[in-house]
């Protein structure tokens, strides 16, 4: 019997039609001298940051559904194909495959059971590969243009504010965020590591003879605080980096996420490439 269960739809062609626009306005108090003709410009030119939205794909090497939602992910976290919009992907790998014939070098049971806390708040199942964006819409991983959408929608609502910086420890990183909306009930802050361009080549089970090329794979996720409503929060917090992990592949990443419907109502992430 297959685990948890495969896909519960067919894959569905991907459409195109999303389209999002930023406008920068410049204004001046009459402090200090009028802007040029040239400042002016050149801040009309500005790109809008993009807005974060969190993909987390549960996937399993073990699994021979999950390769194209892998690739489906990959594609957006690589190519950032929609506009006004930074896709951050998370895999993250459960263990319930493992006793199948192949043992995910990156499946842990905190991911499965991070999982299984989805399918409870959701109303949802278990199964592999299953997309949960920003921690309230689910669906099959491997479905990009559904997947498009959700991101497309989840980008829409407010966010709080959610700064990571570098600090003079590289051991560590200073995470500031901003007071939570009027009514948003206790969170939970999250912090994240990620790994990009890793690889395995699998030598049994249903992937049996392929090497598999993942979105950027969670290898550490725990919880360093809780925001009461109306508060903030902000702290130096140690990352923890393992002595395997290609520091130039490596991105924090910090989730602000409603403990009981589990809805993620703020993100920031920052690579790590630089820290020595």
């Amino acid at each position: 019997m297959r685990p948890l269960g495969m896909p519960r739809f067919p894959d569905f062609p991907l459409y195109i039609g999303l389209f999002l626009t930023g406008l920068v306005v410049v204004g001046w108090n009459g402090a200090g001298p009028a802007p040029t003709k040239s400042s002016v410009a050149a801040a009309n030119t500005t790109t809008p940051a993009r807005v974060p939205v969190v993909v987390e794909l549960f996937t399993s090497e073990g699994c021979s559904s999950c390769p194209s939602a892998d690739a489906v992910l990959r594609q957006l976290e690589t190519d950032q194909p929609i506009p006004g919009i930074e896709v951050i992907a998370l895999g993250e790998h459960v263990d319930y495959w493992n006793r199948l014939g192949w043992r995910d070098p990156f499946s842990t049971a905190q991911l499965t059971e991070r999982q299984r806390t989805y399918a409870t708040a959701l109303g949802a199942s278990t199964y592999t590969p299953q997309a949960v964006v920003m921690g309230h819409a689910e669906l099959v991983g491997s479905q990009r243009a559904k997947l498009t959408q959700a991101i497309v929608e989840a980008a829409a609502a407010p966010q709080t504010r959610v700064d990571i910086q570098r600090t003079t420890d590289p051991a560590t990183v200073s995470i500031q965020i901003g007071a939570l909306p009027d009514g948003t009930p206790p969170t939970d802050v999250w912090l994240a590591l990620t790994e990009s361009d890793l690889s395995t080549p699998v030598r049994r089970g249903e992937n049996a003879g392929r090497t598999l090329q993942h979105p950027s794979v969670v290898r550490a996720f725990r919880p360093i605080a809780t925001i009461s409503p109306g508060g903030t929060f902000a702290a130096k917090v140690p990352l923890q980096l393992a002595v395997d992990w290609q520091i130039a592949h490596l991105r924090a990443v910090v989730l602000v996420q409603e403990r009981t419907s589990r809805r993620i109502v703020g993100v920031g992430a920052l690579p790590l490439a630089i820290v020595n």
